[in-house]
């Protein structure tokens, strides 16, 4: 193997051909983690900040945290059912892009698409930066690198996901299924603690709340209604996530449909078990959270590290630096972390499916070495960092910019789905009762979701919120215009009656600068090919040179024309299509051939002593209309140890069909290659 592809396979593993692509798709017991470690940790950061907005208005407003709680819950249940129908109806990707695709129209769906877009982004910038949270929770010190260990998870992420949706979900699966039996350990052990009459109390419980928002200095009725409201939108983050099951259908083993229901019936169960139990433990603990504790929080030390929820629940329930504290905090951090694996997997596939439907470039539809779309996780990341290096890594801040996205898709979606129960039920090719059934179950998902989206907006939008309603109209407009560009291309590229092939000419040069094998190689290449009028051009850049040359052209008795082309400003490219432009002008529609010389080399540091003339003349010659560019290679003696197929890969290889092995030939250094382009050899002998 290649030194050059030794990281990279340590990185990614070996390559995988298609046929592997059946062995990749994921059992039950691997999808859960995959596809709801979101919504499965949103339990981590939902109650929080449900807690940390009530406790805005002062600690009698906890009171109202059972019944907003309970709200989610059954909001949650709502959605779970909905989205086991559209699994039923759509198995084939795409989730509530697809459902308003087929039954609302283009431009629904690209609302769709935006939103679940930056939903995916979200998701991913979040989930890290609360992960993040409470690993700082656990260890203070190193409250100061938050933006770089920030950042380091993601490209962690990232790497590990390139390695394949398999691999990727056994290693995530072990990290999720020890959060998910930590927290049920912890949140049975918090009952039965309870149920004995012990009293739980958490770090936070002595302090005494302030109420220091202005708005609600007064407590008038419509500032209480506005902060339940907030609560209420913030607890809903815990719903995110709960999509991508939906969207990533095709990636579950058959039978595809009944595994996609299991799962997201297994997800809801465990989402809503976890979700009651923290709440109901942070409340019986005396939990107090504040978004800025020297504030909010009578007492509070300055300097001093604010526990997040989860860690104040574990303190209360297992003690202080107690074993189960540290694997509840590992469990929360290392699970947060992981649930931007829902969107390492959901946005590739949209957008794939997306490129599929030409509203994303095409490379997007590419899959990598390990069989998975490698270049939408590489744009899910960039966009990623991006907003945790701007926001740093805050997910007080963040988290203003998330829900709208998902409960925009949510109600679209369902919006969808009641179409589609409809036309089904009215051409009958859906039972009544199948369409009677949908028809209740998204009624009162699109009717919940609609609600929600009002109140995320009105709650959200002047704190921070405003931003998503600029960036979803950019990438609807992107969206729109790249299928638009698609369908311009398609249709000037398409057969039509007017386009008539065929020249009247054909005229060939071949770019000479000095005699040399790889330059008398092209004029061989150019000779073979038989064409009715050939010259050799000569760029005169430097006027004495090009006297030296002409002088040896004639010397060696070459039957091949020589052109001799001024260039008073040293240019190479613009004089020749100077002429070759006046040329076809003067000979009307012909066909006109240019065979360039190239070196090929064998390590990246060789480059440096090559021009690369060729590559920049081929560059300008491909926008002159009627001339075809050849690159005949001169494969140096470095260049004969390299097997492109085991050379470092570059970007865009796979796409440029760059990646096929090649056949390994040496060249024939012994032939006397002068002597073939003597005056025996002259163009008459090929017309």
């Amino acid at each position: 193997m290649n030194d050059s592809l030794i990281p990279k396979r340590l990185l990614l593993g070996k390559k995988l051909s298609n046929e592997n692509l059946e062995g990749q798709l994921l059992p039950k017991f691997i999808a859960l983690p995959v596809f709801s470690s979101d919504p499965l940790s949103s339990v981590a950061y939902g109650p929080q900040e449900l807690l940390m907005i009530l406790t805005l208005g002062g600690v009698s407003f906890l009171t109202f945290a059972p019944g907003i709680a309970a709200v989610v819950v059954l909001l949650l249940t709502v959605i779970v059912l909905s989205y086991r129908k559209v699994i039923q109806a759509y198995p084939g990707g795409g989730g509530d892009y697809e459902v308003a695709k087929k039954n609302l129209g283009d431009r629904a769906a690209l609302i769709v698409a935006a939103a679940l877009l930056l939903d995916y982004v979200m998701t991913v910038a979040v989930s890290v930066a609360s992960g993040t949270d409470n690993l700082i929770s656990a260890f203070p010190q190193l409250a100061n690198f938050r933006v770089e260990i920030a950042v380091g998870f993601v490209l962690l992420l990232t790497a590990v996901n390139l390695r394949g949706v398999k691999e990727s979900g056994v290693a995530f699966a072990i990290p999720t299924y020890v959060f998910l039996a930590s927290v049920l350990l912890m949140i049975g052990a918090g009952a039965a603690r309870l149920f004995m009459g012990h009293e739980l109390v958490a770090p936070s419980a002595h302090y005494h709340v302030n109420v220091y928002t202005q708005d609600l200095q007064g407590a008038t009725q419509a500032a209480v209604i506005l902060l339940l409201l907030r609560a209420f939108a913030s607890g809903c983050s815990a719903l995110t996530g709960i999509e991508a099951i939906a969207n990533g259908v095709p990636a579950f083993r058959v039978p595809k449909i009944k595994n996609a229901q299991i799962t997201m019936v297994l997800m809801g169960a465990a989402a809503v078990t976890m979700f009651i139990g923290v709440t109901t433990l942070a409340l019986a603990s005396n939990v107090h959270y504040s978004e800025d504790p020297t504030l909010g929080l009578k007492g509070w030390v300055e300097g001093s590290t604010q526990l997040t929820v989860m860690a104040q629940i574990a303190y209360a329930v297992f003690g202080a630096n107690s074993f189960m504290f540290y694997v509840i905090q590992a469990g929360t951090a290392a699970v947060l972390l992981l649930a931007a694996n829902t969107a390492f997997n959901g946005f590739p596939l949209l957008s794939s499916v997306l490129a599929k439907d030409a509203f994303a470039p095409k490379a997007l539809l590419t899959r990598g070495d390990r069989l998975v779309y490698s270049n939408g996780m590489f744009s899910l990341m960039a966009a990623a960092l991006t907003l945790i290096v701007i926001y740093q890594a805050s997910v007080t801040g963040l988290i203003q910019l998330y829900i709208i996205g998902v409960f925009t898709s949510f109600t679209v979606g369902q919006l969808g789905m009641l179409r589609h129960w409809r036309r089904g039920k009215a051409d009958g090719s859906i039972s009544a009762r199948s369409a009677n059934s949908g028809l209740a179950i998204n009624g009162l998902g699109a009717t919940l979701t609609s609600i929600v989206l009002v109140i995320v907006t009105i709650t959200k939008f002047t704190h921070g919120a405003w931003l998503v309603f600029i960036i979803m109209p950019v990438l609807y407009w992107v969206m729109f215009n790249t299928k638009r560009y698609y369908a311009e291309v398609e249709k000037e590229i398409s057969l039509d009656s007017k386009t008539v092939f065929g020249s009247k000419g054909d005229y060939a040069v071949v770019m000479m600068d000095k005699l040399n094998k790889p330059q008398l190689k092209a004029l061989d290449y150019a000779l073979s090919s038989r064409h009715t009028e050939m010259e050799a051009i000569h760029i005169a850049v430097d006027p004495e040179r090009a006297k030296a040359f002409e002088q040896e052209w004639k010397d060696m008795g070459i039957g091949v024309p020589l052109r001799i082309i001024e260039s008073p400003y040293r240019e190479f490219a613009a004089p020749l299509i100077e002429y070759l432009t006046k040329h076809r002008e003067a000979n009307g529609s012909e066909r006109i051939s240019v065979y360039l010389p190239k070196y090929v080399v064998g390590h990246w540091w060789e480059h440096i002593f090559h021009n690369h003339r060729a590559n920049r003349i081929r560059k300008q010659l491909l926008y002159v209309r009627g001339v075809m560019v050849t690159l005949v290679p001169w494969r140096l003696e470095s260049a004969d140890k390299v097997n492109l197929f085991d050379r470092k890969p570059l970007p865009g290889d796979v796409r440029r069909g760059d990646s096929v092995r090649p056949v390994r030939r040496r060249h024939e250094r012994g032939r006397n290659i002068v002597q073939r382009f003597q005056t025996t050899r002259n163009p008459e002998e090929h017309e």
